[in-house]
């Protein structure tokens, strides 16, 4: 008999100039994925791409006990004002390092070397799990059917992020 899935409340912020609610595929995309899987949408937010807005956003979350899991999607690449991971990196008190770097490798098989151009991260913060990725709706599918579904999943063995952030199973101290 398998155990089951322990769902995570899961909040998304979309880091973008120009989207709205009614624009925002890839912040949608997240949403309906992380339903789909069983999870619970914590909060769903649209800020501009400007470090310190982006920050204040993510660190409160992180400080919130009720969020145990923030994707952002949006101003990872290299153009104009992206921001995102100078925002969020200096909030991480673990970076994931494999997690840009997996993305990257899936990443290619799609877009070939313009993966190079993604700064996508992931980090461990106050027990709870930041990911940041590109701002393409294709890119949030691969972040999520490549790696996050499986790494958000309590039952995916032999290790996962989800157990990290559940308050009974996870490393607080």
């Amino acid at each position: 008999m398998s155990e089951p899935m322990i769902p995570l409340s899961i909040a998304v912020l979309t880091v973008s100039d120009t989207r709205t609610e009614a624009t925002d595929r890839s912040g949608q995309a997240l949403v309906e994925r992380l339903t789909a899987a069983g999870h619970h949408l914590a909060e769903k937010r649209i800020v501009p791409d400007d470090a310190y807005r982006i920050r204040a956003v993510v660190a409160g979350w992180i400080a919130a006990p009720e969020v145990q899991v923030i994707l952002t999607t949006g101003g990872t690449g290299f153009t104009g004002r992206d921001s995102t991971p100078e925002a969020v990196s200096v909030l991480l008190d673990k970076p994931i390092e494999g997690f840009g770097e997996l993305f990257r490798q899936l990443s290619w098989q799609e877009i070939g070397s313009s993966t190079v151009q993604s700064r996508c991260l992931g980090g461990l913060a106050n027990a709870t799990v930041v990911f940041c990725l590109p701002g393409s709706t294709g890119a949030c599918r691969t972040g999520w059917d490549g790696i996050l579904a499986e790494q958000l999943d309590s039952r995916h063995k032999p290790c996962n992020f989800a157990n990290l952030v559940i308050p009974e199973r996870g490393q607080h101290g």
